[in-house]
């Protein structure tokens, strides 16, 4: 999830947590800190850039790790304070500030290694997008609420409240998505296709439109469902997954960890310059992707760069918006596709 999300998470949580027995703002102030420390890790290079793709969310979001830092920094915070005899109750807020970010993560799409060292698996439930005002409101508002009321006890229920209707959005959407994809299988049979797998995750900033890709044979297929739609089947456009260049990443590294982070989602294709692209399907909206790299260059048959290059793009925020404006409105309309240049 976005930063301010991670922030007013922890610093409820906090709140939560400590309740009256310290200073409101310390257990704000510190959960807010719990809340945005895993995503640090943003400012590390691994001087490649799937590596920095794929090493995000990794041992800063893992629950174990999370576990072993909280000790000490509970202690360093309660002793800062002066409320030694309040270290435990320090310790489970500035562990739940910093597992709650990790859990909020994975239900994003992105990968979250929420078991390393034990699994480096990337758990991706993908039924929330990295931004939702309506998940983010009610944490803010209880917050600021409890905070303006300097912790009382209406305050304090504020606070409870918000983080209730915040988790009850969160599952609410898991549900939607559940509805979403048993929608999609069926339009998919009616069209003939039985897919591979099935991603579905919502559209920018609302629950109420949902992306769907579908993997079947050599195609991926690209359909949108909204929850004001009328009734019937999804539409979908397939797509190209670029199956004959599999046999040219068999050996490139940096593929094969797109291919398993992105949990099958990829597409390859090769540009007019002769170059290889592998692009992570599942953020984005056909034809522009967050994450795409060249991984090799056509000389007698294709090398592998010594160092992937990102070529990801999200095209027209203006265009995106409109369309999306309308989209989650009812109104069926094809999703924005610019013409680019081959290459």
């Amino acid at each position: 999830m976005d930063s301010l999300t991670q922030i007013v998470l922890g610093a409820a949580v906090g709140v939560a947590v400590m309740r009256r027995r310290t200073a409101v703002w310390k257990a704000a102030l510190w959960g807010g800190v719990a809340g945005t420390l895993p995503d640090l890790d943003v400012f590390f290079s691994h001087g490649d850039p799937i590596l920095d793709m794929v090493l995000h969310r990794a041992e800063s979001h893992a629950i174990f790790w999370q576990t072993l830092f909280s000790l000490p920094f509970a202690w360093l915070v309660a002793r800062l304070h002066g409320e030694q005899t309040q270290w435990r109750r320090w310790w489970l807020a500035l562990w739940l500030a910093l597992v709650t970010h990790a859990l909020l993560d994975a239900l994003t799409v992105y990968g979250t290694q929420l078991g390393l060292p034990f699994t480096d698996h990337p758990y991706a439930l993908g039924s929330v997008f990295i931004i939702d005002p309506a998940v983010t409101l009610p944490w803010l508002i209880g917050l600021l609420l409890v905070l303006a009321r300097r912790g009382d006890a209406r305050g304090q229920r504020a606070n409870l409240y918000g983080l209730m209707v915040g988790g009850a959005v969160l599952a609410l959407g898991a549900g939607l998505q559940a509805q979403v994809e048993h929608h999609a299988r069926a339009s998919l049979a009616l069209q003939g296709v039985t897919p591979e797998r099935v991603l579905v995750t919502p559209a920018p900033l609302s629950m109420l439109l949902w992306r769907v890709v579908a993997i079947h044979d050599e195609h991926y297929y690209e359909g949108f469902h909204g929850l004001l739609d009328p009734a019937g089947p999804m539409s979908f456009e397939r797509f190209d997954r670029g199956a004959p260049y599999e046999p040219a990443i068999a050996d490139i590294a940096g593929a094969q960890r797109i291919r398993r982070f992105s949990h099958g989602f990829y597409k390859l294709h090769e540009t007019a310059k002769g170059q290889l692209v592998i692009t992570d399907l599942r953020m984005g909206m056909e034809p522009n992707y967050s994450f795409a790299f060249v991984v090799a260059e056509r000389g007698s048959g294709f090398q592998a760069l010594p160092v992937a290059q990102s070529v990801g793009e999200n095209g027209d925020p203006g265009m995106l918006l409109a369309w999306l404006g309308q989209r989650i409105q009812g109104k069926v309309l094809p999703p924005p596709r610019p013409v680019r240049p081959a290459g």
